[in-house]
């Protein structure tokens, strides 16, 4: 990669993050094509999933797609050209009909579940899931973006820099910044100039999407509040929150907790190279736990701001983590299992409630579409 253009680093990384999205759709249409109970070489399958991908979802002419997909495969496996050529014909000549059909169907909104599906390569069960818990609109918009590059927003890091020198750094970056509505956000236009500019690794801004940084503004601490963050993971939201105490005139004191004892080790070293390790504290501790009698002194107490950051499926975030669709599994999603996310995120909503103090503020997060 690293010896490519950014064009052709830009290309690669959507052959390759789309093909995971796709995973499960890409091998459907693949497998309908071959000889019943034929099967593939890893590496082999992994070319003709890029192939068939580029085919079906990107714009490239169909005629380049095929001749450089049976090309990816000739470069692993040479004696298999000759199948990925036929494949690839029939994938363009039967299977890219039915998906404009069906594209054409979901744009006008005169659609099915399997439209859904089709369109945004997503699991059947995953689309009748999204459609029970967002209706059918959300569900339409989910399936048109399923397979579109996530847009990069980043937030200021306000214990470092006052907003309009974080815009300046992002532009000195040529990163080519645009201010969003959350006051300190900023969407990036060109994200490539972002890695090679050091501001993530010193913490001078955060990559965080606006929904998030939704949540830590939505919460705001004033300056001096207690707050207890619940499912701290690398900090993000910290910082972000910290940030907009630090807007109201002051810092916050945030006490923050992660089951991972080697996540809490990581986040407080973060939070020591953003600058706010003298009002941050973290502990590993099981967050169901928190009502019980058995926890930290810096724990034991009333907290005028609680935020449950709670751990869940991720389909809020499935174009950023393209594994995410096809790896994910029904039951890991069933309120009615005990063993499920949901009926885990209750057990630690109930007993971090019990730490909110009279008049306190309870605030509930997830990366959620479920």
């Amino acid at each position: 990669m690293a010896a490519l253009d950014e064009r052709d680093r830009a290309l690669a990384t959507r052959l390759v993050m789309g093909s995971v999205a796709a995973e499960g759709e890409l091998d459907r249409v693949i497998d309908a094509h071959l000889r019943r109970g034929g099967r593939l070489e890893p590496r082999v399958r992994d070319a003709l999933r890029i192939a068939v991908f580029e085919a079906l979802y990107l714009s490239t002419p169909t005629y380049v797609s095929t001749s450089q997909g049976v090309e990816l495969v000739r470069s692993v496996a040479p004696r298999v050209a000759g199948l990925a050529n036929a494949v690839l014909h029939r994938v363009v000549d039967e299977d890219l009909p039915v998906l404009v059909a069906a594209r054409d169907r979901v744009e006008t909104g005169d659609f099915t579940e399997d439209d859904l599906a089709r369109v945004g390569a997503l699991p059947a069960w995953l689309v009748s899931a999204v459609v029970s818990s967002c209706g059918r609109d959300a569900a339409r918009r989910v399936a048109l973006s399923a397979l579109d590059a996530a847009p990069l927003y980043v937030g200021a890091n306000r214990a470092r820099h006052s907003v309009d020198e974080t815009f300046s750094l992002l532009v000195d970056a040529g990163c080519e910044p645009a201010a969003c509505e959350v006051e300190g956000a900023f969407e990036l236009g060109r994200p490539s100039g972002l890695a090679a500019s050091g501001l993530v690794e010193a913490v001078d801004v955060l990559p965080a999407d606006l929904a998030a940084q939704y949540v830590a503004r939505a919460v705001a601490p004033r300056s001096g509040e207690t707050v207890l963050e619940v499912g701290q993971g690398r900090g993000t939201k910290t910082v972000l929150m910290e940030s907009a105490a630090l807007a109201t005139g002051g810092p916050a004191t945030i006490v923050a907790v992660d089951v991972d004892e080697p996540k809490a080790c990581v986040s407080r070293h973060r939070m020591k190279q953003a600058g706010i390790a003298s009002h941050t504290s973290t502990a590993g501790l099981d967050a169901t736990l928190l009502g019980g009698p058995d926890i930290p002194p810096a724990l034991d107490r009333g907290f005028g701001v609680v935020l449950v950051d709670a751990p869940c499926s991720g389909t809020g975030t499935m174009r950023r983590h393209p594994e995410i669709a096809w790896s994910l599994m029904p039951e890991v999603v069933d309120p009615a299992r005990d063993d499920s996310l949901p009926a885990l995120q209750l057990r630690i909503l109930r007993a971090a409630a019990s730490r909110v103090r009279v008049g306190g503020t309870l605030a509930y997060a997830t990366c959620s579409l479920l």
